[in-house]
């Protein structure tokens, strides 16, 4: 029965999962226009706004820019950008690098969209703000109901199914370089990761903003390490990428395509752009203006797939090893193996422990602020985190202990529900975003720190109560 179930669910998420990623990149293109190219444009901006503080931040009585960013980045920045990027390179050869970045660049204007709406129509919440695609729908769109399907889309993906994924790779990766007993590690995970849960958005926030930047810096310093001492190999790299990517002779085997549709599944998958995830985490920052926000996500999409997705890419590709039979997390651990030693097993099994952990913790509190909003003005609205965080404890401990094909495939299920659902509401709430980035350049030229005013949206004022 399981797997009848499974295969059902496999034979709906093909066909959809190939639309929903072509339109994702026809709705990157479309504001992109819209924005004037704003992701490529406002990059300075984006780099010079991740530190900038609040005044109730520096209180501590509020999560700040940069917090809320590192929440969004530990979802974001997971297995996907070790294995993940092995297998974009093995299924689609090494020109899906390629169209992997192409579609970071594209795609990344659909978070700046998502967060800075999540910005607009935030609510305050007992320990910050919150918000999200679920808030916005019901707000902007005024379909509660319409939300209601994204907020158990998303709590049965992050929430539940990915988690379980995430620390099941962990598991497997401690077991394969330490031998750990699975039942140690499942015992490990759950504790640690509810040490931190239960202290909630406040205590996520500042485990993040530790872990995600030392996570993503060693990662870093080990490929530029790697990166400089082949620098001779470099420039044939990119070649290979570039002519896999546009080559003749891959075009007559027809494996362009396959590469472009792997670099552009697998980008998605790493940087989350449109899922609408993202926006949980934005809608908490303390921050004058959405559209703030916004960028400072819109750099979180760069950090992921053009930074650490491309790290793995030149660690495998520098290696050589990229058509040695190998696939996924085993790849990449071959491939950095062969650059420093049996080392290099040791060492992907230790980024696995930080990159899935930090996606837990993120994963989670997606769930969570939808939860919230599924029970709030209910009887279950004071119980309701309460049970999710319990029902999330068995996941985690489960999921440490075995792999079930069909929780695989409930991930893309459930994916590609929030995801449509996303969609379809920045594109009829777009319009807001954009006019915010209009009235936040027009300040900027003025020589202003942007400060949002209701009056910039006065149809909606009444339903921008932070503001």
């Amino acid at each position: 029965m399981e797997q009848k179930i499974t295969d059902f669910l496999n034979m709906i998420n093909e066909p959809m999962g190939t639309v929903l990623v072509v339109v994702l990149a026809l709705t990157g293109l479309w504001f992109t226009i819209r924005t004037k190219g704003m992701q490529f444009r406002m990059i300075g901006e984006m780099t010079r706004l991740l530190f900038q503080s609040t005044p109730n931040q520096k209180e501590g009585k509020t999560v700040s820019s940069f917090q809320a960013f590192t929440v969004s980045l530990a979802s974001r920045v997971g297995t996907g950008n070790l294995a993940g990027v092995a297998t974009a390179i093995v299924v689609g050869g090494p020109g899906a690098i390629f169209w992997m970045w192409v579609m970071a660049l594209i795609g990344s204007v659909n978070t700046f969209i998502e967060c800075t709406l999540a910005q607009l129509f935030k609510e305050k919440g007992e320990d910050s703000y919150i918000g999200g695609p679920a808030y916005y729908i019901t707000k902007g769109l005024k379909k509660r109901w319409y939300a209601c399907i994204f907020a158990v889309a998303i709590i049965g993906q992050f929430g539940l199914t990915n988690n379980m994924v995430q620390v099941n790779t962990i598991s497997s990766a401690f077991t394969e370089a330490f031998g750990f007993s699975p039942m140690v590690m499942a015992v490990a995970l759950t504790v640690v990761s509810m040490a931190v849960i239960f202290g909630g958005i406040q205590r996520i926030a500042k485990v993040c903003s530790v872990i995600v930047p030392f996570m993503a810096l060693g990662y870093l310093l080990i490929a530029l390490w790697i990166i400089v001492t082949n620098l001779d190999q470099i420039p044939a790299v990119l070649s290979i990428i570039v002519k896999n990517a546009f080559g003749f002779e891959q075009a007559l085997g027809g494996t362009v395509g396959t590469a472009i549709m792997m670099g552009f599944k697998r980008g998605i998958f790493s940087n989350e752009a449109g899922e609408g995830s993202a926006p949980n985490a934005a809608a908490t920052a303390e921050t004058s203006h959405p559209v703030k926000q916004g960028l400072i996500q819109t750099l979180g999409v760069f950090t992921d797939t053009l930074v650490v997705c491309s790290c793995t890419a030149f660690i495998i590709m520098c290696s050589g090893l990229y058509d040695c039979g190998e696939n996924g997390i085993e790849l990449t651990q071959v491939a950095l193996s062969a650059h420093i030693g049996d080392i290099g097993k040791t060492i992907i099994a230790v980024a696995i422990l930080f990159f899935a952990f930090s996606s837990v913790l993120g994963n989670y509190y997606y769930g969570e602020c939808n939860v919230q909003f599924l029970f709030e003005k209910t009887r279950m609205e004071k119980h309701g985190v309460l049970i999710y965080r319990l029902i999330l404890t068995v996941v985690l401990f489960l999921g440490a202990l075995m792999t079930i094909d069909i929780v695989w495939a409930l991930v893309d299920f459930f994916m590609v529900i929030m995801t449509v659902c996303n969609l379809i509401a920045i594109c009829l709430l777009g319009h807001y975003a954009i006019r915010l980035l209009d009235d936040y350049i027009e300040q900027k030229k003025a020589g202003k720190d942007p400060v949002y005013r209701k009056e910039t949206c006065p149809e909606i004022q009444d339903q921008t109560e932070c503001w």
